[in-house]
């Protein structure tokens, strides 16, 4: 298979924008991301609670992908800002799951090795995944320790601001101080081995 930004610009021409199948090709062969169905309706962008912080809103990242606008595409901050919510999915009178859609074009930036939009959701998403890998569940205390640690310090603005939010949380029984482990790890090891390129 070709690779999406030589078909894009191949298929560029100053002043106009010649659809190419290859990234709708590309997307739709990974199953379950009819990303064609989509005609464009708006409703996904219309419930968006994140649209407001978007510089494409989700339709428009559909309909790039459609189009085979990947060069456009991989530098946009939406695939990163978006939260995953599935308020899209609800709306969406032919169920294009675009929250799914939204990892995957993460994934091809990230393989790509294309600079990021938005480095914190990267980093984010790194500490939650090893999170998940060490104990087969999220410990939000490690979480965010480490999050914090990687981006403005322990004594920083955004810390203490966190961390009196923890405090809250902490007091109504929402986190925990020490994390919990996963009885069964059966699966745990399977995913390990699965990230390694096991079988």
């Amino acid at each position: 298979m070709s690779d999406p930004a030589q078909a894009e610009a191949k298929a560029s021409s100053p002043g106009a924008v010649r659809p190419n199948s290859e990234l709708l090709n590309q997307m739709e062969a990974i199953g379950g991301l009819e990303a064609a169905a989509c005609y464009g309706c708006k409703k996904c962008s219309n419930g968006c609670p994140l649209s407001f912080a978007m510089d494409l809103h989700p339709y428009q990242v559909v309909r790039y992908v459609q189009f085979g606008l990947w060069e456009r595409l991989k530098g946009c901050h939406t695939i990163w800002v978006c939260a995953s919510c599935h308020t899209c999915v609800t709306r969406c009178p032919n169920q294009v799951d675009l929250p799914r859609l939204m990892d995957h074009l993460k994934q091809m930036v990230i393989a790509e090795g294309a600079p990021v939009a938005e480095s914190r959701t990267l980093l984010f998403h790194r500490l939650f995944l090893d999170e998940v890998l060490k104990r087969g569940r999220v410990f939000e205390g490690g979480l965010m320790g480490r999050y914090v640690l990687k981006t403005g310090g322990p004594f920083g603005k955004e810390a203490k601001q966190n961390a009196a939010l923890g405090w809250q949380m902490f007091k109504r029984g929402r986190i925990k101080l020490i994390p919990q482990g996963n009885k069964d790890r059966r699966w745990l090891k399977a995913l390990k081995r699965a990230t390694k390129g096991g079988s």
